[in-house]
């Protein structure tokens, strides 16, 4: 068992600590309840982490002394909708929860945000800790505070910013990952390379491969770096007001694609953000920003990894209806959070660990590069 390291999101008086380690979850009790205000939890999963990780939480729980509930949802981007956010909310009421009681989101991104949304609403606020199960989830969504549900207008349009009081990155929970969801968090661990940190994205080049077919100490590593590299970036900027806003690299286009993919499986959040991250690098390249040499250095990381690179790698249509184009995607890109008075911010780059925020871009240069993947 690798020993617990523990990083610390300084947010004043409402820090909190990410720990990172082995056997988390099944000595979650203990390490739980000196941060509960009453010793009640409702432990909110899916029914897919719930067959393989409620059981040893319930009893680490119960074993401390703390009552515990539990609520199951389907797996999948569907439950992130205000029809299973008003489903949680009027369980989570009719069961009798008090201002006191904490909710525990066990699972990926999609029951942290829908989770930590809830706990934001219910009677005002109620406290809530992140077990994040997928590499997804350790690396990015837990950390930060960022809760939400999508609508048909687009992803995450709908939510708030409410902070866990502790996140547990239980490694062990990673051997349970199939490897299209492993891929998928590590597009988010990638990501973090790209934003200011060169040389980790030269220490995935070289360890990527190994790390994805199970190297535990790599892993470690990877999510350690990531979580370090989100609670420096969430402690200067907790609401997006500017740097945070550059862990948004490719999520611009990534959330058009999973928009008009329709949010059914073809298309999963990390493949969306590993082809939004390519389609960034190769925007910046086309606008005289970036070395053409960082961003094919980049294209070749993650087709190296299996991760998709090009729109048409992922068949002529990924949703039952008519071929994608390139109009219908910039249409979704304007429904983004980050656009401000009709123009959309993305983030670019002067090079590998070079991000920067750039509101001049013309929708004729995006719209041409999107025409380009689509026909490839």
């Amino acid at each position: 068992m690798t020993p617990t390291e523990t990083l610390e999101v300084a947010l004043g008086d409402r820090s909190y600590d990410i720990k990172v380690g082995s056997g988390l979850i099944v000595t979650a009790g203990p390490l739980i309840l000196p941060i509960l205000r009453q010793k009640s939890v409702f432990v909110i999963t899916d029914e897919n982490v719930a067959a393989l990780h409620l059981a040893p939480l319930e009893a680490s729980l119960k074993a401390a002394g703390i009552r515990c509930g539990s609520i199951v949802f389907p797996a999948g981007e569907q439950t992130k909708s205000f029809a299973m956010l008003e489903d949680l909310v009027d369980r989570l009421l009719a069961a009798g929860v008090e201002r006191g009681t904490t909710l525990i989101a066990l699972g990926g991104g999609v029951i942290g945000d829908l989770t930590g949304f809830a706990a934001a609403i219910v009677l005002r606020g109620l406290d809530f800790i992140q077990i994040p199960t997928t590499l997804l989830s350790q690396v990015d969504s837990s950390v930060g505070g960022k809760t939400g549900i999508n609508t048909a207008r687009g992803k995450n349009l709908v939510g708030s910013f409410h902070q866990p009081k502790l996140v547990l990155a239980d490694m062990d929970a990673l051997e349970t990952l199939p490897r299209r969801e492993f891929l998928a968090g590590y597009a988010e661990v990638v990501k973090y390379g790209l934003i200011n940190d060169p040389t980790f994205f030269a220490w995935l080049e070289q360890n990527g491969p190994a790390l994805i077919d199970g190297d535990r100490d790599l892993r470690r590593h990877a999510v350690l770096t990531s979580c370090r590299a989100k609670a420096a970036i969430v402690a200067q900027d907790e609401r997006e007001a500017g740097l945070r806003a550059l862990l948004n690299l490719g999520h611009t286009f990534a959330h058009a694609f999973e928009a008009e993919a329709g949010y059914g499986g073809a298309l999963n959040h990390g493949e969306a953000v590993a082809l939004g991250m390519v389609m960034a690098f190769d925007l910046s390249c086309g606008m005289g920003l970036c070395p053409p040499q960082d961003a094919d250095r980049v294209r070749h990381h993650l087709q190296s990894c299996g991760l998709p690179v090009g729109l048409a790698a992922l068949g002529a249509n990924v949703r039952a209806g008519t071929p994608w184009d390139s109009a219908t995607l910039v249409s979704h890109m304007l429904r983004d959070k980050k656009v401000s008075e009709g123009r959309i911010t993305f983030v670019l780059a002067r090079g590998i660990g070079q991000a920067f925020l750039e509101r001049n871009v013309e929708l004729e240069a995006v719209e041409a590069l999107l025409r380009t993947s689509l026909a490839a």
